[in-house]
């Protein structure tokens, strides 16, 4: 359907760019590490490209998915990077949870260039982005966004524009805000249930159906009484999204205090040597 690039292979990117191939789009692929890129080729067909440069030539609508904002400006505006190998039109869309500074600034960027620019983070974790069913909260121009609108599509169960360029990281900050504090009560509930004697299925049968029901417990809930993390979204990653809010927040004058507060607990998992355990390895602290 249309000529893709899909900068970034990880646990969310190999998946994401599996959904664009499924959909009859050509797609392009880099990956830093090739034999994560190859091993996505090996799988999917399409073409490997050895920098984003190469991936983005001829491509309508580039994707990245990448870590933080060194990682985005390095991938979109380095002398190999998206922006050396795209023309004027084209639209690139970036997945990595960042700054909203950095989003603005690279929209500015690429308008110098007459590309667009969609800041557009995702939530829904390994297993939405496998089942093509992620939420996508974008930022930038209209005209940009339905472009690359019905291709997001091929794994977004929502995808919407939020405002302009920023507005996507910044609502991406407001659902990972939720989350912090989710996860901390979720934890204390789960443990406070276990040193009471109830059987933890049975109580989570019966709250999820009510009032205390969300993602976090319907997923998470049993593997946290199980004590089973080894999996998930990483305490590494949360602490970097939550870096990015509570610096957005001290900008702003929002109080964050809970946000904060789960911060340092993360820290603490991340002291015992276990940043790479799912954020719901908050309970571990309860124990």
């Amino acid at each position: 359907m249309a000529k893709v690039a899909f900068i970034g292979l990880g646990v969310m990117g190999f998946p994401m760019a599996g959904h664009l191939a499924a959909k009859g789009n050509a797609v392009r692929v880099f990956n830093r590490n090739i034999a994560k890129a190859e091993a996505w080729v090996a799988k999917h067909g399409h073409a490997l490209a050895k920098t984003p440069r190469e991936a983005c030539r001829g491509a309508e609508v580039a994707f990245c998915c990448v870590g933080d904002d060194p990682d985005v400006r390095a991938v979109v505006t380095g002398s190999d990077g998206m922006l050396a190998g795209l023309a004027a039109g084209a639209v690139i869309v970036d997945h990595t949870t960042a700054s909203a500074d950095l989003a603005r600034a690279m929209a500015k960027e690429c308008a110098g260039l007459g590309v667009g620019f969609i800041d557009a983070p995702v939530s829904g974790g390994q297993a939405g982005a496998e089942n093509g069913a992620l939420s996508v909260m974008c930022g930038g121009e209209a005209s940009h966004y339905a472009k690359a609108e019905p291709i997001i599509a091929a794994y977004a169960k929502m995808s919407r524009l939020m405002g302009p360029s920023g507005a996507g990281q910044l609502t991406k900050m407001v659902n990972q805000l939720c989350i912090a504090g989710l996860v901390q009560g979720l934890a204390e509930a789960m443990n406070f249930g276990q040193r009471a004697g109830l059987e933890m299925n049975a109580v989570i049968d019966v709250i999820s159906k009510g009032a205390a029901q969300s993602w976090q417990m319907e997923n998470r809930g049993r593997t946290m009484c199980q004590g089973k993390f080894d999996f998930g979204f990483a305490v590494d990653w949360m602490r970097k999204d939550l870096r990015i809010c509570l610096d957005e927040a001290r900008r702003s004058g929002a109080r964050t205090p809970i946000a904060a507060l789960v911060d340092q607990f993360y820290a603490e998992v991340q002291a015992q040597g276990h940043g790479r355990w799912d954020t719901s390895s908050l309970m571990t602290l309860l124990k």
